[in-house]
């Protein structure tokens, strides 16, 4: 069955993590899953959280900064950062268009 759904993960209830709330905690477990769609997991961030995307975002962004969350995760936290900077560092708002983005009709096409 192909829903969108997140696939398995463990569940892991473990000893609170000092520096971290319930909801920080949630949240990293929360980002452990696999997403199939993004409309899905945006789905879920509203039900789950009762936050819009763009706020869970925000707090994401947040608390993999915090030293809390990577004493509690270093593998996911890692992961994160590194997905961040690779999209910070590809993404730029003064970037020139991809050359398929742009016009290709030259005159030498011209009948």
């Amino acid at each position: 069955m192909d829903d969108g759904e997140p696939t398995a993960v463990t569940e892991t209830s473990g000893p609170a993590v000092p520096g971290l709330s319930e909801r920080d905690s949630r949240v990293l477990r929360f980002e452990q899953r696999a997403w199939r769609y993004p409309a899905a997991k945006d789905e879920a961030i509203r039900a789950e959280f009762g936050l819009s995307p763009a706020r869970y975002y925000q707090l994401l962004n947040a608390l993999i900064e915090s030293p809390a969350a990577l004493a509690a995760e270093p593998m996911l936290v890692g992961r994160l950062s590194r997905l961040r900077a690779a999209r910070r560092q590809g993404w730029s708002p003064a970037a020139p268009a991809p050359a398929s983005a742009t016009n290709s009709f030259q005159a030498d096409d011209r009948a």
